[in-house]
């Protein structure tokens, strides 16, 4: 227990400042990959917040996570409503903020077994204490799944749209938050009519966020 408290706080320290070079997601798809006989991808090309647009920022802000910069890593009203719903039988939701996704993308393999779920708030915890909104954010566009075999801003937007992370507009901002629930099975470009009416909600929630101010 004193090795894993201790290394992980350590990770958790050194990637405040040092960039994450891949996730544990990314070791999962490329397995995936050779045992179904596919070419092994993984684009990933990590850019510092300050050349990520603004609009990317807003965009997974309206569709992941509107209360980002208020938490302190939890949305506990957002979780009670997923759960709420979910007990309904309505289409499962998991409430997760940016902070709980980064930390799961991070360090944590995917599932939904209580262990994994306790070892995701454990490290919410540690990246809201050490890192602070602004890398958390940073993390969050550089890691996250955005495309089958595409992670992060820089290789989605040259994926996608064939332009820079830095050169973004709104409407393909709001067209890769769109396809965050399921990035492999949505497009960000030429979507279907569901992904159009995401980015047109996200897009009315953008139009009401003002510039972000990082803590």
């Amino acid at each position: 227990m004193l090795w894993f408290f201790g290394l992980s706080i350590l990770f958790v320290i050194v990637f405040k400042w040092v960039p994450v070079p891949f996730t544990p997601l990314m070791i999962t798809r490329v397995i995936e990959q050779k045992i179904d006989g596919k070419e092994m991808t993984c684009s990933h090309d990590w850019m510092a917040i300050e050349n990520i647009s603004p609009n990317l920022q807003k965009a997974v802000v309206a569709s992941e996570d509107g209360n980002f910069l208020k938490h302190n890593g939890f949305d506990f009203k957002a979780m009670q409503k997923a759960f709420k719903n979910n007990n309904r039988g309505k289409k499962l939701k998991g409430g997760s903020t940016i902070s709980q996704q980064t930390a799961k993308n991070v360090f944590l393999w995917q599932g939904r077994s209580y262990i994994r779920k306790g070892l995701e708030a454990y490290f919410t915890f540690l990246i809201e204490l050490v890192w602070g909104k602004e890398r958390i954010m940073e993390v969050y566009l550089n890691s996250i799944e955005m495309g089958d075999g595409v992670y992060g801003a820089e290789a989605a937007c040259q994926y996608w749209y064939k332009t820079s992370a830095k050169s973004l507009t709104k409407n393909q901002a709001a067209g890769i938050a769109a396809i965050l629930p399921n990035p492999r099975k949505f497009k960000a470009s030429n979507s279907s009519s569901y992904i159009e009416g995401r980015k047109g909600k996200i897009i009315r929630v953008m139009n009401h966020i003002d510039r972000l101010e990082y803590k």
